[in-house]
């Protein structure tokens, strides 16, 4: 059963509207996600700022199941009307469809994008009493091992399991993948010590790394987070073309009236230019990225140039 949650609207009256009375009832955000996850997290920020400027309650509902792809799917079959949302991202939109050939939508047929909301980086994370200090440590770690070193991730063809592939390639050392059911029980794992390193995101792990149960080798975003300064972003730590942000995006249903999706950025990007937004993104380890349909049209492009090349060069393959 689908989870909802109603964001407050309050009349914007200085908000023009597109062509007729749109909108003119609740507009469904729809995530692939479980409720309390970075991207229902993210989504319930978004609706409650949304639907205060375009005077219509945003209503979140978790369409959750097939790493998103029954939300996406649910999206991409429903009337072009601006009625309908999806808040895609990263693993939904552009590394589903290389691991999963039967997916009831296409990433750019069957949507129209509205436009970024945030991104936000990986850590790569060792368990603290690891030999490994740094980058360079883990790479001597690698290459004494008597046996291949261990990664884990939230599952198999997740954005941390790819991550970690690609790691493991610029790197220049092998690494066996464990799959868990989530980014949780395989940090708990990681501290434990059943694995030698594991990628996840920053709302996660941060907070394991500020206390000192984890060591982060290095941050994928271009610029070091405030919140963990001390940890080296990948060129820092000495590897070249490794930035890799998760990103979130609104998308519609394919078709969807040019003056609705103009109508429903403007009022996105002027959702994300709130400083109670930025600050609540903040405390997710994410940055707000307002921006045109356009400029989300070529991350999506960019990403599913990237993901299908890393899939294929690790033989990728889920069950």
């Amino acid at each position: 059963m689908a989870l909802m949650c109603c964001a407050c609207a309050i009349p914007a009256a200085a908000s023009a509207a597109p062509a007729g009375d749109y909108p003119n009832r609740p507009v469904r955000l729809v995530v692939g996600f479980p409720a309390g996850g970075g991207v229902d997290l993210t989504a319930r920020l978004l609706a409650a700022e949304l639907g205060k400027r375009i005077g219509q309650t945003v209503v979140v509902e978790n369409r959750t199941g097939a790493a998103g792809a029954i939300g996406a799917g649910l999206v991409a079959s429903a009337p072009a009307d601006g009625y309908t949302l999806l808040l895609g991202n990263t693993g939904s939109i552009t590394i589903n469809p290389q691991l999963y050939p039967q997916l009831s939508y296409d990433p750019v047929k069957s949507f129209t994008p509205v436009g970024m909301v945030s991104q936000s980086p990986l850590l790569i994370l060792v368990n603290p009493n690891s030999p490994a200090k740094d980058l360079a440590g883990f790479k001597s770690q690698a290459g004494k091992a008597s046996q291949e070193l261990t990664f884990g991730s939230g599952g198999a063809g997740s954005i941390g399991h790819l991550t970690g592939e690609l790691f493991a390639r610029n790197a220049g050392v092998t690494l066996v993948h464990v799959p868990y059911r989530g980014g949780s029980p395989a940090v708990t794992d990681l501290m434990g010590g059943q694995v030698d390193m594991v990628v996840e995101g920053i709302p996660i792990s941060a907070p394991l790394v500020q206390t000192g149960k984890l060591r982060a080798l290095l941050v994928t975003s271009k610029e070091r987070l405030p919140t963990i300064k001390d940890v080296p972003t990948a060129a820092e730590a000495g590897m070249k073309d490794f930035e890799i942000d998760v990103w979130y995006g609104v998308l519609a249903p394919a078709g969807t009236p040019p003056e609705i999706v103009a109508f429903l950025n403007r009022h996105i990007n002027e959702a994300l230019a709130s400083r109670d937004m930025q600050a609540r993104l903040a405390e997710q380890g994410a940055i707000a990225v307002p921006g045109t349909p356009q400029a989300l049209s070529d991350v999506i492009g960019k990403e599913l140039t990237r993901w299908q090349a890393v899939v294929k060069q690790a033989d990728v393959k889920v069950q």
